[in-house]
């Protein structure tokens, strides 16, 4: 399931031996699994505090628990560790975990839903915004509200227009064009 290199397996013996805990685990779960905002939490998990459905993985110096409900998610996943002069790197590699891309065949809605939450909300996410799908009209107009940061926000339109709408139409020539359904009006706390 998860593959754990020998460096890795070194790091966290390490790390689990300089915590003023005995029967210290990790445990590591999927958050949003299936989505562009899929992520991996790995966390110290402190005896008993291990769900009882988790899978538990059992290694020289350590315990990894994962949870049930990412047991999949995780297939084919590798946790590694590279040594650098300046301390190291550890990375997680989950391949699955963001799902797939929708086919070219795909309802028009969820082709553009992924391109907003893996390309767009990304961006709009370091002004503390993001942008969900309402939905398209017949006339191929889409549908948008804004949230976080951009709710509210003086250049929301500016955002819509050179920003999302430029990246929707060059990926989907067939939209005729861009609706802001946000009152921004009662946004509470906009970037600008």
């Amino acid at each position: 399931m998860i593959e754990i290199t020998p460096a890795a397996q070194e790091y966290f013996g390490k790390l689990l031996a300089q915590q003023d805990a005995e029967d210290l685990a990790l445990r590591i779960q999927v958050q949003h699994p299936g989505t562009p905002k899929a992520a991996c939490d790995l966390q110290f998990c402190p005896d008993g505090h291990q769900a009882r459905d988790d899978r538990s993985e059992s290694f020289e110096h350590f315990t990894l628990y994962v949870a049930a409900d990412s047991v999949t998610w995780l297939e084919d996943a590798l946790i590694d560790f590279e040594a650098e002069d300046t301390g190291g790197q550890l990375t997680i590699k989950a391949p699955n975990i963001k799902g797939d891309v929708p086919a070219d065949n795909a309802p028009l809605a969820d082709r553009v839903r992924w391109v907003i939450d893996s390309e767009i909300n990304p961006q709009l996410a370091s002004h503390g915004g993001m942008v969900s799908l309402e939905g398209i009209t017949d006339d191929m107009q889409v549908v948008l509200r804004f949230g976080g940061g951009c709710h509210g926000c003086g250049m929301a339109d500016v955002t819509l227009k050179e920003g999302i709408e430029k990246t929707l139409k060059g990926q989907f020539p067939e939209i005729a064009g861009l609706l802001d359904a946000t009152d921004h009006a009662t946004g509470e706390n906009p970037y600008y």
